[in-house]
């Protein structure tokens, strides 16, 4: 069963419940109070009747009750016998029950195929000394047809409430299904022809489907926007490998056609080999860090001033350059894994190495609550337009330049990772032709 149709269902059903129990109600509640009503005045009526015997004792009784007879009913007095002493009517209504009372009563008594009858009995003392009952009945013919009235007036009402609670309904139903149509349809075609088709959301109403349409979009968007970066991904790495893997198929098919001519070229082709299988090696290791810093490791305290002290000499002596290291405490403890921490200042600082040429300055700043890692040098800079891009994966501002020392366009986005994942933050500050200082800031360990 569809969505419209079980609401329209509901409506309709839930709307003729309610109407049938507020109709319900109002019958009774009238048919109960017409009731009391004719019996009071029925009992208005016997003692107005038992007043005027007791004030007129020279007037026939006979006459008297005729007087007081209702139009439609019957007076009866009964002895103690259950004899009937009168009896005025004027129909046939000797088969009503005739009861001997001391107290008064009231009470209907309920036809099959005729209006009902409202009674009255009362004891009095007859003209003789006697105690008899003094009962009236009178047939409600007025009440059942004003009843009867009340029913068709009662049903013609609840259709006309019903039939605008099924249109309603209906509008109700295309009103929220819409959306969801819209939406079904969407995922539908996005699946069918891998389209980012969205849905419109530019109802001003700001309810419940129009967050709906409004988280779908935004899925719609970052599932796009993480497909292309996929895509950019495979083809980048593919791009990078493609280009080591022809100049090593190139030289060895060199030293396959000359190398015996020429024992010089396979010592060229052996270390251009070499050199791009330690590239592919190293672009391989780097895209294998970077989906294993999705997980998170076992975090425990450490000193990062001796983590970048460590660093500094490291590089100092691996590639004969000046380091400046600097620290402004020599002890600041953070929470968190000490390899990939030293594999971040290690980006950096090859970085630095990599793109410079005078010294390079690695800093260690302790603020009240986060510590900053500043790796400064004096290079050619970044312009400012590259310098949101320099963290994508594969991005290099100068492709040629990095080929010749090995980049791959990993190492800035690897670092990014791992610092995100340490809830800290990585900017670059620079200056065209004055140089470049990464700041990395992480938060300083609880236990410090």
């Amino acid at each position: 069963m569809k969505l419209a149709v079980k609401i329209r269902l509901f409506s309709s059903l839930f709307m003729l419940v309610l109407v049938l129990l507020v109709n319900m109600s109002i019958y009774y509640l009238f048919h109960t109070m017409s009731l009391d009503r004719e019996l009071d005045d029925l009992n208005m009526q016997m003692n107005e009747m038992v007043e005027t015997l007791n004030d007129n004792p020279s007037i026939s009784q006979n006459e008297m009750l005729d007087a007081f007879l209702p139009t439609e009913g019957m007076i009866r007095v009964i002895d103690e016998d259950g004899s009937y002493v009168i009896q005025v009517m004027n129909a046939n209504y000797t088969e009503l029950p005739a009861n001997y009372v001391t107290s008064e009563t009231s009470s209907i008594i309920a036809q099959s195929d005729q209006p009902d009858f409202a009674t009255v009995a009362k004891p009095i003392i007859w003209e003789n000394g006697d105690v008899v009952t003094l009962q009236v009945y009178k047939q409600l013919t007025s009440h059942t047809s004003t009843m009867e009235t009340l029913f068709y007036v009662l049903v013609v009402a609840s259709l006309i409430m019903l039939i605008p609670t099924i249109v309603a309904g209906i509008f109700l139903s295309r009103f929220i299904t819409k959306p969801v149509q819209e939406l079904t349809a969407a995922m539908k075609e996005n699946t069918a022809y891998g389209n980012w088709k969205k849905i419109n959301a530019a109802d001003q109403s700001k309810d419940e489907l129009y967050e709906m349409k409004v988280t779908f979009n935004r899925m719609i968007d970052y599932l796009r926007e993480n497909f292309e970066k996929q895509e950019m991904f495979v083809s980048d790495a593919s791009h990078e490998l493609k280009t080591p893997i022809s100049i090593v198929k190139s030289y060895s098919q060199l030293m396959k056609r000359r190398g015996a001519e020429k024992p010089e070229l396979i010592q060229e082709s052996s270390e251009a080999i070499e050199s791009q299988a330690d590239r592919m090696q190293k672009l391989v290791e780097q895209m294998l860090l970077l989906a294993k810093n999705k997980d998170r490791e076992v975090y425990e305290p450490f000193n990062i001033v001796e983590l970048c002290r460590s660093a500094a000499e490291t590089f100092k002596g691996a590639y004969d350059r000046e380091i400046l290291f600097n620290t402004t405490a020599e002890m600041i403890q953070v929470n968190g894994s000490y390899d990939q921490l030293q594999q971040v200042v290690y980006i950096l600082m090859d970085n630095a190495v990599k793109y410079s040429e005078d010294a390079v300055a690695l800093s260690v700043l302790k603020n009240e609550r986060s510590v900053e890692v500043k790796v400064a040098d004096n290079g050619h800079g970044i312009p400012e337009v590259e310098q949101e891009k320099i963290f994508d994966r594969f991005y290099r501002i100068d492709k040629s330049r990095s080929r010749e020392t090995g980049g791959t366009g990993l190492g800035l986005s690897i670092a990014k990772v791992i610092i995100e994942a340490h809830g800290g933050t990585i900017h670059v500050s620079s200056t065209t032709g004055k140089g470049s200082t990464f700041t990395l800031k992480l938060p300083i360990s609880q236990e410090h």
